[in-house]
């Protein structure tokens, strides 16, 4: 306030200077399901509500014992403080049991594993700890979107290498080992894949490590579908001499039922989470102890389990092989994970037609799988993460939209 005159300043007369986003964000637009949720939001007002078939949010509930955990360590008046940065040590030695007891996979719990808010934010910290301007990355195409904005936002350039079905969706070290790579320092691998679920194969961990090792690069294997629909989960760093050339995100989002509970990890020598944990330390204050220690319960589930969460998924996709059936689809009946990747028929540009035609004629959304990459624009992508009924209901309107 302006003493002589009892006036508050104003702007009056002067121009305010435009504030314009970082140069970072430039060509990343807002995340592909964030934008189409608001849409079908809409819809939902305008008449019978849309079937979502397109997001992999489980819809099934965590083990009965995982909430008591939550519920009782959340009760305890000592359970609010911060918590460590590198986590509980109770949900450090969990994830080492976890590990070598699915994995057959020995870490130190104390040197060679860190906890995250989830593994999509072990995604950027990675990213932000290794890479920087001239920097490259080798990124899935199709694969998570996530991957090439992560890379992006450290200011460093994603290099796409193409993933077929021919080549059984893994990718060409032949190929990729021609290129010049020098400035190479990253490559995001995700087996089982996502969109496709394909399994990965001990030969294809082994190519690569051994390609890794070749070039001096560091291999970011993204982890979490391992125990969805597989009998035999897989880790990069069961290969002899992967920790020299691996880090491993691993997330009990889907494998758990956790998704919105935010609970992943990072696994690798202690050297790469040391380097990671410098720029963790500083975007967080650690998680809440209840869910470390709930977490840590989760991953001490039996066999049963994970066979229990199975023959529910399995009941569903055998309901989205028959949708996808009805429109034409191709597919492998084989493949894993939380989703069912299928090419369009023909007769469509690209599978956002398709998902478009759905959507308007049918109110079933199905994720076009063009969001993954160039390669996938003649595939879609369903999820599992609906009830056995509503993907039947979807099934009937696509059924009852076909013959109009």
């Amino acid at each position: 306030m302006n003493s002589l005159t009892g006036k508050h300043p104003t702007s009056r007369g002067l121009k305010i200077k435009e504030m314009k986003i970082s140069k970072r964000l430039e060509g990343i637009g807002e995340y592909y399901f964030s934008q189409k949720l608001r849409e079908i939001d809409e819809l939902n007002k305008t008449g019978e509500p849309v079937i979502n078939l397109g997001i992999g949010s489980p819809d099934l509930p965590p083990h009965p014992d995982v909430i008591k955990i939550l519920q009782e360590e959340s009760a305890k008046p000592n359970s609010h403080a911060y918590q460590s940065y590198k986590g509980s040590p109770v949900l450090r030695k969990a994830i080492s049991d976890w590990y070598e007891k699915w994995y057959q996979v020995k870490l130190n719990p104390d040197t060679e594993i860190l906890p995250l808010i989830g593994s999509k934010e072990g995604i950027m910290h990675i990213c932000m700890t290794y890479l920087g301007k001239g920097d490259e990355v080798l990124v899935p195409d199709p694969g998570y979107p996530t991957y090439r904005a992560a890379v992006q936002l450290a200011g460093a350039d994603s290099r796409e290498y193409r993933l077929n079905e021919k080549n059984n969706y893994a990718p060409d070290f032949k190929k990729l080992g021609k290129k010049k790579l020098g400035k190479v320092k990253l490559m995001f691998v995700n087996y089982p894949h996502m969109p496709t679920g394909q399994l990965p194969s001990k030969e294809l961990f082994e190519d690569m490590v051994a390609f890794a090792k070749k070039h001096g690069i560091l291999i970011v294997h993204d982890n979490p579908y391992s125990f969805i629909l597989n009998e035999k989960p897989m880790s990069l760093l069961e290969v002899p001499g992967a920790r020299d050339h691996v880090v491993e995100l691993n997330s009990l989002s889907k494998s758990h039922n956790m998704a919105g509970w935010r609970i992943g990890m990072l696994c690798g020598a202690k050297e790469r989470i040391d380097e990671v944990l410098r720029f963790k330390s500083n975007m967080d204050s650690g998680m809440f102890l209840p869910i470390q220690l709930a977490a840590a319960r989760a991953l001490g589930l039996g066999k049963e389990w994970y066979e229990s969460i199975n023959l529910i998924y399995a009941k569903r996709r055998e309901k989205v092989f028959a949708l996808l059936e009805l429109l034409g689809c191709r597919f492998d009946s084989e493949q894993v994970g939380l989703f069912v990747w299928a090419a369009v028929p023909e007769k469509y540009k690209d599978a956002y037609v398709l998902s478009d035609e759905l959507l308007d004629k049918a109110r079933v959304f199905i994720t076009p799988g063009g969001i993954f990459g160039k390669a996938g624009k003649n595939y879609l992508r369903v999820s599992l993460c609906s009830a056995e009924e509503k993907i039947e209901e979807a099934n009937q309107r696509i059924r009852a939209s076909l013959n109009h």
